[in-house]
């Protein structure tokens, strides 16, 4: 069969159920980011690709890719966050703090399987202008709202901190390509290299086992205090003490049972400036929230301006739901109505009845295709509607 019958690799049709749970998702989530003073934005589909790879965001074979007229390479939208950088360096007004949000659909190139599609729908929000520890914490507990809101109620957030890390190199003073290969072994959770370069570069066992911390199982609050024997470096420190800030603020939330700290959660290499987090749930085995504090990337733009945000997978989570039994709602009209064909008595009644029931909230289908009473029974019943309306000469 040809392939014009088929959608391409990586993109889906959403069917009827699946689109009803999507939309209602959205509109909870649009209300949910309205409700914290958060503004909607929508940014073009197609952004010039440079405001990805020439700050070294991504690489260019992440983008689906395209040229404009003038031949001036441009790329689907890979998220939202640098949009929304661009969009604050540019466009925003002065006032700050900005707090901006948005809903649209992503394209990734060559990243499907396991639940991912190249492209997805994702939500998310920016809080521009403003640090600190209360603004982290607002962030992460909207991100965990987010997912509560949808019914995502089987969820984990671990929380990290860059400058723990950065602390950590700083104090042993360890060369730039050491610091690359130890943080490496730290995300892949090898302790045996870990403890090979250790040993290679001559660290104390304390400042061994310090960067094994890193590479151990994520913990709860208690960790930070087993943490703080480590460091004596002022950048570790102030991080720490961040955690802890955080860490109140949820309790105040209500949302530190689900969270965990996870000191080897570093974010990407110069991107992330503080605290990171990525949130799960099971049946997939991605996550279904990430995020962070970004303060270097809107400056990339032309405006310096400290941030912190969180992207929602929609298009994961639900697909983790079904996983996990969602029943999805039904997407079939209540009810039905008809009417004896060339009787325009009957034509009128039909509408009439159709329009008050509309107007009083009920999905009815005006049908116009059934010949008789039992042609319209069997519509009704091969699409699950319940309820059915025939009129014939004015009868009902």
């Amino acid at each position: 069969m040809s392939s014009k019958f088929y959608t391409p690799d990586g993109f889906n049709d959403t069917l009827p159920g699946v689109c009803a749970f999507k939309k209602d998702a959205e509109s909870k989530l649009r209300r949910l980011f309205s409700l914290h003073g958060y503004e909607e934005i929508e940014t073009p589909g197609f952004e010039y690709a440079d405001i990805y790879t020439k700050p070294d965001f991504l690489k260019e074979e992440d983008l689906y890719k395209l040229t404009d007229s003038k031949g001036r390479l441009l790329c689907a939208r890979y998220d939202g966050t640098i949009p929304a950088a661009r969009y604050a360096a540019t466009l925003a007004k002065d006032k700050l703090p900005l707090r901006l949000s948005y809903i649209e659909n992503m394209y990734r190139f060559n990243q499907t399987g396991g639940g991912k599609q190249s492209e997805f729908t994702q939500a998310g929000a920016e809080l521009m202008g403003i640090t600190g520890s209360d603004s982290d914490a607002e962030v992460i507990a909207m991100a965990i709202r987010s997912a509560l809101e949808i019914g995502v109620t089987d969820l984990q957030v671990s929380i990290g901190q860059t400058g723990l890390f950065e602390g950590a190199v700083s104090q042993t003073g360890l060369d730039e390509e050491t610091a690359l290969v130890i943080r490496d072994a730290i995300t892949a959770k090898d302790s045996v290299t870990i403890e090979r370069v250790s040993k290679e570069k001559g660290l104390t066992d304390d400042n061994r086992d310090m960067f094994l911390m890193f590479a151990q199982p994520t913990g709860d609050a208690d960790i930070l205090d087993q943490m703080k024997g480590f460091f004596t470096d002022p950048i570790a420190k102030e991080a720490l003490q961040n955690l802890e800030e955080i860490l109140e603020a949820l309790e105040d939330y209500g949302y530190q049972k689900y969270v965990s700290i996870d000191p080897g959660l570093l974010g990407s290499v110069d991107y992330y400036t503080g605290v990171v987090f990525k949130g799960y749930t099971y049946e997939v085995g991605f996550p279904i929230i990430g995020g962070g504090r970004y303060d270097r990337t809107v400056g990339v733009f032309g405006r310096e301006m400290e941030c912190v945000g969180f992207s929602f997978g929609l298009s994961l989570a639900i697909t983790a739901l079904m996983r996990q039994g969602l029943e999805l709602p039904d997407p079939a009209p209540e009810s039905v109505v008809g009417y004896e064909k060339n009787n325009k008595d009957a034509r009128r009644s039909a509408i009439t009845l159709a329009e008050q029931m509309r107007l009083g909230g009920t999905s009815v289908i005006l049908d116009t295709s059934s010949a008789s009473e039992e042609e319209l029974n069997k519509f009704a019943d091969d699409n699950d509607i319940q309820t059915v309306f025939w009129f014939d000469g004015g009868e009902k």
